[in-house]
């Protein structure tokens, strides 16, 4: 798995989540709701709200671009409580994201990633992003993308994708 290729499809699916948000806002202002409201929204009562969601994936993005290329991830404290600030800071995520660049990862085997929740332990950087940032990114995604459907935001499967010109596929 390539690491630089892995993080830029977090960044290509970040771009997707502000687009969705930005349909949040949309349907609230047709319906006559303030959008904020699906801030708050969940799925679950013991489930993470959107704006936890959307933290989320913003921060296993950034982690895994920051572990992978041996750089301190930055710091973003979770205070957004809006559908506006939760757009900035998905702008604020990609950004980092983007400004890795290619050069500036190993092969994801030679890194040893130790996040400070693992309690001293490390693990191969391969393992971190196959077993661990993959799947913990795509379920805060799939999740934020889930409340805002669940709430009546009309996304389809191309939003999710994030794909609306195949040429940028190769396509012919």
């Amino acid at each position: 798995m390539n690491p630089f290729e892995t993080i830029q499809q977090f960044s290509r699916m970040l771009t997707a989540l502000d687009a969705w948000l930005q349909a949040g806002v949309s349907y609230a202002e047709t319906k006559g709701f303030a959008a904020d409201v699906l801030a708050q929204s969940r799925l679950a009562p013991d489930q993470y709200s959107l704006v936890q969601q959307v933290q989320s994936a913003c921060d296993q993005a950034k982690y895994a671009a920051a572990y992978l290329s041996n750089q301190k991830p930055p710091s973003h404290p979770d205070t957004e409580t809006t559908i506006e600030e939760l757009r900035a800071r998905i702008r604020t995520a990609q950004t980092y994201v983007d400004s890795v660049k290619e050069a500036d990862y190993g092969p994801a085997e030679s890194v040893r990633v130790a996040p400070a929740w693992m309690g001293g332990k490390s693990v191969r950087g391969d393992a971190y992003l196959l077993r661990l940032a993959v799947p913990n990114f795509y379920f805060h995604a799939t999740t934020a993308y889930a409340i805002l459907r669940h709430n009546g935001v009309a996304l389809g499967k191309g939003d999710f994708i994030g794909v609306k010109d195949f040429s940028e596929l190769g396509a012919e």
